[in-house]
């Protein structure tokens, strides 16, 4: 599967070093989540499964920060909770930070470990594990 242009044309639009950053995250994301959607979603890069988002990566003020929606459950060292559901992050300051072989792992995790945010609405904030 090849890299949406949009998602391309997100990472063009960075500094340099950020877009080496993102250019690395999207090849292996996209390698690993094969049956993934991607698409920009609310101005970022997300992947989906069956409309359900599972990671994506936006720009900070001062870093890149990688995204995984229901990474709290992953139980994994190097991840950060985010917000009030299960989302945890990392955040990247330099392409070398990135390990390929702890980012497939993580995904891997992000493909068996999925909350359903894809009806939080429908269930009014209410979180479900699927699968």
């Amino acid at each position: 599967m090849s890299i949406p242009k949009e998602i391309e044309d997100y990472n063009k639009g960075l500094s340099v070093g950020d877009k080496g950053i993102c250019d690395a995250l999207a090849l292996v994301i996209d390698r690993h989540l094969p049956d993934a959607e991607s698409k920009i979603w609310h101005r970022h890069p997300v992947w989906f499964l069956e409309g359900n988002p599972i990671v994506g990566y936006h720009k900070l003020k001062d870093c890149i920060c990688l995204l995984f929606w229901s990474g709290q459950s992953f139980d994994e060292p190097g991840l950060a909770p985010e917000g009030s559901f299960k989302a945890a992050e990392v955040r990247y300051l330099a392409e070398d930070q990135i390990s390929a072989l702890v980012l497939k792992r993580w995904l891997k995790k992000a493909i068996a470990i999925q909350w359903d945010y894809k009806n939080i609405v429908k269930r009014k904030g209410k979180l479900e594990r699927l699968k």
